[in-house]
């Protein structure tokens, strides 16, 4: 009998491409051990993402391919984790005790990208990551009510503060800090100080993400973001429709001309199912999101319906995910969470932490 091969291994490995690398899991560099004794054979795969929601599928998937091996009798596949902390801009020094940072935009309002946000964040944390977020809406933060409290960060040394914790997240927002119903009449360096002091004077605690939620535009919160704040990579939230596309497009073009790659886009409100009778109707147009993906070549990352659900989970500080989670809602924010750190799990690692420091002193 011809003994199993290595090569024979990887072969069957390749003919199964992976929906959220977009590659299969050689090319990917996911494959951390092939093992074969006799006629088993035995496949450690190590995804860069968080998927506790995908890993039956992903054995289910490539058992078969791999039995079909001839001689093959038995196979163990043997899924984990591991994110690291991936390449930013040149020159930002990375935030302690984060190791990605994910910025979630729109051009404009009203297109649900703060529901986006926080579905994002608690997605990510139910497939397996810590995840924080943070509100970098200063004029009108809105995470606190979507989150359910509004209590006060605490703080150990009178000089930095420590998360919030709400539904198993580190959160932090200038709602916090100030009543809900106080306006910020604040200029626009005071704006931006106020964000750098809520992201750098927070002690976040081994966070594999943060989510920021980015006020709409592209104004004086997301040049700071994008200059001094190590930003791994950025979301796009638009409806189909023409005018928040429109939007959307200048949000996207802002972050190639400061170098933050686009991760992709979502589609929000992308079709009205009636309540009553089922029937379904694209309120804000059709395909919108897609074609902007295609025309800019970033990934589309998913579709999300105009639902009273979504709108009144938020509201009521229960958002989708942890109110409804086995739901097909709350599955889709899932799958696009999977989809958004699965193509930031194929960019660089980061070296910037890992560089010494480097003092002149003089004698």
């Amino acid at each position: 009998m011809t003994a199993i091969t290595r090569q024979q291994v990887e072969t069957a490995l390749k003919d199964y491409r992976d929906p959220y690398l977009g590659r299969d899991l050689v090319a990917a560099k996911a494959i951390k051990n092939i093992a074969i004794d006799g006629t088993r054979v035995r496949v450690d795969i190590e995804l860069g993402f968080p998927a506790r929601g995908y890993q039956s599928d992903l054995k289910a998937s490539l058992q078969p391919l791999l039995a079909a091996i001839p001689g093959v009798t038995a196979v163990e596949v043997n899924v984990s984790c591991q994110v690291i902390s991936h390449a930013a801009q040149q020159g930002v020094a990375p935030i302690k005790g984060v190791k990605n940072i994910i910025a979630v935009a729109s051009g404009k309002g009203g297109v649900g990208k703060s529901t986006t946000a926080v579905n994002l964040a608690l997605a990510l944390a139910a497939e397996g990551a810590k995840v924080g977020i943070l509100d970098a809406d200063i004029y009108g933060p809105s995470q606190p009510t979507m989150l359910g409290t509004h209590e006060p960060p605490q703080t150990k040394d009178d000089k930095t503060m420590e998360p919030v914790m709400a539904l198993g997240l580190q959160s932090m927002s200038i709602g916090y800090l100030i009543d809900e119903e106080t306006p910020m009449v604040w200029r626009g360096p005071m704006v931006t100080q106020a964000l750098q002091q809520l992201l750098n004077d927070t002690n976040w605690h081994d966070l594999d993400y943060l989510v920021v939620d980015l006020p709409p535009g592209t104004g004086d919160v997301q040049l700071t973001l994008a200059q001094k704040v190590p930003v791994s990579g950025a979301v796009i939230v638009t409806t189909p429709q023409d005018i928040a596309l429109l939007d959307a497009r200048k949000a996207l073009r802002m972050f190639e001309k400061v170098a933050v790659p686009v991760l992709g886009i979502v589609e929000n409100m992308s079709i009205h199912i009636c309540s009553q009778c089922g029937h379904e109707e694209h309120i804000f147009g059709r395909g919108g999101g897609e074609k902007m993906a295609r025309q800019y070549q970033v990934d589309f990352l998913g579709a999300l319906p105009l639902d009273i659900q979504i709108r009144q989970q938020a509201d009521g500080g229960y958002p989708t995910v942890v109110q409804d989670p086995e739901g097909r809602i709350a599955q889709i924010y899932r799958d696009i969470a999977r989809h958004v750190a699965a193509r930031l799990s194929l960019r660089g690692k980061n070296y910037a932490s890992v560089f010494p420091k480097i003092v002149v002193q003089n004698d």
